[in-house]
């Protein structure tokens, strides 16, 4: 079983369960190890099944994805936890991310980047969807009720060295980290030792926050 990614399926709808596993049977290198119709089933079979990736509804009954994310974080950085949102209608989307989510999909996304995103995932990336970026980083950039910690500033990529500012621009496009090396002639390693030196150096928990950041130093 060396190399194979257990993924835990969390909807409350049985027909998206279902969809999502005829489409994650295609990746031979995936395994589903268990689904969940709500967040304290999730929680749950988590801690028992211990799976790789959580592709993660966020409303569902009983307990919804928000917080059966955080019960989740609150036993360290593993899983993966991959929100799986309708962007356009799910306000509580930064939420999950604020609570440890390593990122999201679109329901409606092409199979092919489902399971591109499983794997960049369970190799240990954050994923941040291209085409939803600019929407995420404006609906984040709007929420004034909730201010961002007074270390996370865009003042802070002043600290940043050229190539550190580099990645972080590419990082904000969405891309992921294969993309960023081959865009700045830098191996895979290099660039995952660039973003945690980016998130300790900034304070943020995630590219989410590196992104929002890069955003509001243009404006």
């Amino acid at each position: 079983m060396g190399g194979v990614i257990r993924v835990l399926l969390v909807d409350d709808d049985p027909l998206v369960r279902v969809g999502l596993g005829m489409v994650l049977g295609a990746g031979r290198d995936l395994m589903i190890v268990g689904e969940a119709g709500d967040g304290a089933e999730a929680v749950e079979l988590t801690r028992r099944l211990r799976p790789d990736v959580v592709l993660m509804d966020i409303r569902m009954p009983r307990m919804d994805g928000l917080a059966a994310t955080r019960e989740i974080r609150r036993a360290g950085p593993e899983p993966a936890v991959i929100v799986l949102t309708t962007f356009d209608t799910d306000e509580h989307l930064l939420g999950a991310l604020r609570l440890g989510a390593n990122g999201f999909l679109l329901k409606d996304i092409a199979p092919e980047s489902i399971l591109d995103a499983v794997r960049r995932a369970a190799a240990g990336e954050s994923i941040l969807a291209p085409s939803v970026v600019p929407r995420l980083i404006s609906h984040a950039v709007g929420r004034e009720e909730e201010p961002r910690p007074p270390r996370v500033t865009p003042a802070a990529l002043d600290r940043l060295s050229e190539r550190e500012r580099e990645v972080a621009e590419a990082v904000a496009t969405g891309s992921s980290n294969a993309e960023i090396g081959a865009e700045l002639h830098m191996s895979v390693a290099t660039v995952k030792a660039y973003v945690s030196r980016l998130l300790e150096k900034l304070g943020c928990a995630n590219r989410v926050q590196v992104a929002i950041l890069v955003h509001e130093s243009r404006r």
